[in-house]
């Protein structure tokens, strides 16, 4: 057996004690042009975000920590819209902490990524929602294989107002797991780059270590897709003086109250002509006739909405149910809830709705009434 001299001991200690190991030494630095100054020899998805022109004064900044930083690096750097992506230390009790240091001297850092994305191609919303699909928020100091504080989950804003957005989302992801939620959720301390060698590291090592999987980033919508399918603009919200003056007694205690009307009561419970059911209050579309199913509750229920971005989600816990309501977007109108117990081969959501909030428009009538764009919704 061949002998260790000290230097490859001292390196396979350090190997052993971090999950992210050590590299080569290059760093990345953002352009205006994207991520473009990186040549890429990774064996991941194309980044999309290569060619794309940024204005730098628009963009906005949020702080991930998922576990080693090198996979949440590289797969945020990929979702559409996103400028740079960097590698560092936050939210620690040490000043220009070392990797060593972070690894082995409890310094409170958690190892952490640098987001700055462009809100015209991408919201805040769209981006926690990535990053919660290649973690497992309900694990404590761990990830994958790394164990350690500095591996926490972890979402750091400089931004008051995103605080908002970020407790909507991360209500939202409370209903797919059976454990509590311990991703903290705190004002940026500070933030310390990593060492060059940790940034872009899988681009330049590519059979690295990663625990993240990029398979998530396979659908995600690209350029003029990527923006919302409906324009809420085209659908303002009445005053309302207006509401009560149009809609009836169920429609407005519905959609403005946050009734709900009796069960078998709707037109649209038992209906399936072909055609799409627009916000009652603003005629924004919400859901179309082929995503319709008896779910023998006694309300319209339907898989998936037409566009996800047409409705909102928020925690309900009224009479100490714990649900999920669905809104409109540009009405804010009560709708109904969503549940997981729809269809599987279709998602597995039912989406249970008010059909007192809802107006069906015919097939036949969608495009003399402005919503042609969406028959290929209908077939």
């Amino acid at each position: 057996m061949k002998t260790l001299t000290f230097a490859g001991f001292a390196i396979l200690l350090l190997l052993l004690l971090s999950g992210c190991g050590t590299a080569n030494v290059s760093e990345s630095s953002g352009t205006d042009s994207g991520q473009g100054t990186t040549t890429s020899t990774s064996k991941f998805p194309d980044n999309p975000n290569i060619d794309l022109e940024f204005d730098t004064d628009n963009l906005q900044d949020i702080y991930l920590a998922g576990g080693c930083f090198w996979g949440v690096e590289a797969y945020m750097s990929r979702v559409y819209g996103v400028y740079d992506v960097t590698s560092g230390y936050a939210n620690g009790n040490t000043e220009n902490p070392t990797y060593e240091e972070v690894v082995r001297e409890n310094t409170g850092h958690a190892e952490t990524v640098h987001v700055r994305y462009d809100p015209e191609r991408v919201d805040l919303e769209e981006v926690l929602n990535h990053y919660f699909l290649i973690i497992d928020p309900t694990l404590l100091n761990q990830q994958g294989n790394d164990r350690g504080e500095q591996y926490r989950t972890g979402i750091y804003y400089e931004n008051e107002d995103d605080r908002a957005v970020i407790d909507q989302v991360v209500t939202a992801q409370e209903d797919r797991y059976d454990d509590p939620i311990v991703t903290e959720v705190e004002m940026l301390d500070h933030y310390y780059l990593a060492e060059e060698y940790h940034q872009d590291y899988l681009e330049k090592n590519p059979d690295g270590y990663c625990h993240v999987e990029f398979d998530t980033l396979e659908d995600q919508k690209l350029g003029e897709d990527a923006q919302s399918l409906i324009d809420p603009a085209l659908y303002p919200k009445p005053s309302d003086d207006e509401l009560k003056a149009t809609l009836t007694d169920i429609q407005y205690a519905v959609t403005q109250e946050d009734d709900t009307e009796r069960a078998f009561s709707s037109e649209y419970d038992d209906f399936y002509e072909p055609g799409i059911y627009v916000d009652i209050t603003t005629g924004e579309p919400l859901f179309s006739s082929a995503d319709k199913y008896d779910s023998t509750t006694g309300w319209p229920s339907f898989t998936k909405p037409i566009d996800p971005d047409v409705v909102t989600e928020h925690d309900d816990g009224l009479f100490f149910m714990k649900r999920t309501e669905i809104r409109s977007r540009a009405g804010d109108s009560h709708l109904g809830h969503v549940f997981n117990d729809g269809p599987e081969d279709k998602g597995g959501l039912r989406y249970c709705m008010n059909g007192a909030a809802l107006l069906f428009v015919p097939e036949a009538d969608m495009e003399a009434q402005g919503y042609g764009f969406l028959l290929d919704k209908v077939n």
